[in-house]
């Protein structure tokens, strides 16, 4: 999954004859999982139409204030498309189109929206040498960085004019890696390796039954993806579960009973700075596996159960510079148990959830959790989607990680 999944991109277009690679590049953000709108400088239009743009991005392209065509002349609100952006990226961004954002000239719907975005700014230039070079253009440079804008710097190359030099639009390509990049670098969890178990686990009674328990390994899916999005390294242990994750930033090791987690868990745990235990693991197992499927004979069938490894209290054992994270899911006493499970297990932080709650525990797309740090402070949240949930537990443990 790329960094811009999800991400509401507005891209600016500047009459430049670089203007010919944005239809590359709304195509590079689409398939990057991005929702993409253009606007565009009226003389922009003569590079590229906005019937390509239109139809590869799957919205309406925007190029002036009113639109003439319609009956009503309906207004373009570049207030509302500054607003709607999370990221906003000028490519081409002509020597005119920067210099005009530099200085608070506002003349065209673009440079209008420009001047409304709240969300970070993008510039990719694209001119001739020598424009490129000039004291004004370098000095616009400086202008926009120091508003914040990120630039994208211009490549050497072949140019429209004839010269060869500085001065050629980056590569769609090259424009997307280099925004993910930035994107990644600022991210609270960059550089950070998280371990995360997830589901339940099956612990064979013979070669076709088990013992389980209903986790769907939905939360702590959620919780993967949050810590991806922030940037972190990802190992997701999974028991048996339908959840799908494709993240670039995740190594998902599929695992079926607690030995196997226990395992896989010991086996990264010492490489990792957070370590967040979502998974429902089997308490008991039975201590005699049959080879060969038992036939139903008897009225009663028997088993003795041992139980499993305590793998969360291993960690709290273990643990030397990792911040470990455990769940407690309680019927009654919740947060008395919850308390008596963050000592034992020398926990950090314990999340806590109950049976008690409507709409959360097991298999639901929701959850309510209360989550109490080390110091017994405790922190209630109200009921959320899971997805929410997940960055709330991460926001936690950044906040406990910067204190």
């Amino acid at each position: 999954m790329s960094l811009l999944s999800g991400k509401k991109i507005l891209l600016g277009i500047s009459a430049g004859i670089a203007a010919y690679k944005t239809a590359t590049l709304v195509r590079e953000f689409i398939k990057a999982g991005a929702d993409v709108k253009v606007v565009m400088t009226p003389a922009s239009k003569d590079f590229i139409t906005p019937l390509t743009l239109s139809t590869l991005s799957k919205n309406p392209v925007y190029s002036s204030f009113t639109n003439l065509d319609d009956d009503n002349e309906t207004w373009n609100n570049h207030v509302e498309l500054g607003l709607w952006a999370d990221l906003f990226i000028i490519a081409p961004a002509t020597a005119n189109t920067l210099s005009k954002m530099a200085h608070g000239v506002c003349d065209n719907l673009l440079l209008a929206t420009y001047l409304s975005a709240k969300c970070p700014v993008y510039f990719a230039p694209a001119m001739d040498l020598d424009m490129y070079k000039h004291p004004s253009t370098v000095e616009t440079f400086k202008i926009l960085k120091g508003f914040g804008n990120a630039m994208i710097p211009a490549t050497s190359g072949e140019l429209a004019s004839g010269l060869v030099g500085e001065g050629r639009m980056a590569e769609p390509e090259d424009i997307t890696t280099f925004i993910e990049n930035d994107i990644l670098n600022k991210l609270p969890l960059r550089n950070i390796k998280v371990l995360i178990t997830a589901g339940p686990t099956y612990e064979a009674i013979d070669p076709v039954r088990f013992i389980g328990n209903h986790s769907s390994g939905k939360m702590g899916y959620e919780i993967a993806k949050a810590a991806a999005n922030l940037g972190a390294e990802v190992i997701l242990i999974s028991g048996p579960t339908h959840q799908i994750l494709k993240h670039r930033s995740v190594k998902i090791i599929p695992v079926i009973s607690a030995e196997e987690m226990y395992n896989a868990v010991h086996t990264h745990f010492k490489t990792i700075d957070i370590a967040i235990l979502a998974a429902a693991v089997s308490d008991y197992k039975p201590k005699n596996v049959a080879n060969q499927k038992i036939k139903k004979k008897e009225k009663t069938l028997s088993l003795e159960l041992e139980k499993t490894k305590d793998i969360l209290a291993s960690l709290g054992q273990m643990k030397d510079k990792q911040f470990l994270v455990g769940f407690a899911l309680e019927t009654n006493n919740e947060i008395e148990n919850a308390k008596g499970k963050l000592k034992s297990k020398n926990l950090n932080l314990i999340v806590l959830n109950s049976l008690k709650d409507k709409g959360a525990g097991f298999k639901s797309d929701t959850n309510k959790v209360t989550i109490i740090d080390e110091n017994e402070t405790i922190t209630t949240f109200n009921l959320k989607s899971k997805e929410a949930v997940a960055v709330d537990i991460l926001n936690a443990i950044i906040n406990k990680l910067h204190a």
